[in-house]
């Protein structure tokens, strides 16, 4: 595996070894070992999968309690991943990344606690899959809205995207709940 850094020190875009001929392709997809050796350490306690058609807009979430890490990568399809520093003492509060992740290219995304994250669909539909390093607590889920203008993230949009009710009330940054 290889570690490709972002414009954010902690996120970090990983790039599986694929090995492949003419019968198809193999790769670890996560090996703890590997990742730790690489600076990466987390322990995951859940895996989650999710299925979305194009334009399916879902975020930007986190846990304002039992933060969570997440290793993220499509399995068919294409989406553009985001991840939004939400540390309020940290260079880059309020600051996004983004990575196009796909079942072609199999890159993987590193979103440490303290992160929303969110993706938008931008094939025809896309698989999910990603690992948590906390469980699910929905009483601490929270929502910063997807056009938050002060975050101004470039959103590859063919059209208006379509959104949960949760994500069309999302807080805006300056009214939202943040780690220290």
């Amino acid at each position: 595996m290889k570690l490709i850094p972002t414009a954010i020190p902690e996120v970090w875009v990983i790039e599986p070894k694929v090995f492949g001929d003419e019968r198809g392709f193999f790769y670890e997809s996560y090996n703890r070992r590997v990742l730790a050796e690489l600076g990466l350490e987390g322990e995951f306690v859940q895996d989650n999968h999710s299925r979305s058609v194009k334009d399916v807009l879902r975020g930007l979430h986190y846990q304002i309690q039992h933060a969570q890490g997440k290793l993220v990568r499509v399995i068919s399809g294409e989406v553009f991943d985001v991840a939004v520093d939400l540390r309020k003492s940290s260079p880059s509060f309020g600051k996004w990344v983004s990575a196009t992740l796909s079942a072609e290219n199999k890159r993987m995304l590193w979103i440490p606690p303290g992160f929303a994250h969110g993706f938008l669909t931008i094939s025809e539909s896309a698989e999910f899959l990603y690992k948590s390093s906390d469980y699910w607590h929905p009483e601490h889920e929270r929502c910063i809205v997807w056009d938050d203008p002060d975050l101004a993230i470039a959103w590859p949009l063919s059209g208006e995207p379509q959104l949960a009710a949760k994500d069309k009330a999302g807080a805006r940054l300056t009214d939202a709940e943040v780690y220290p």
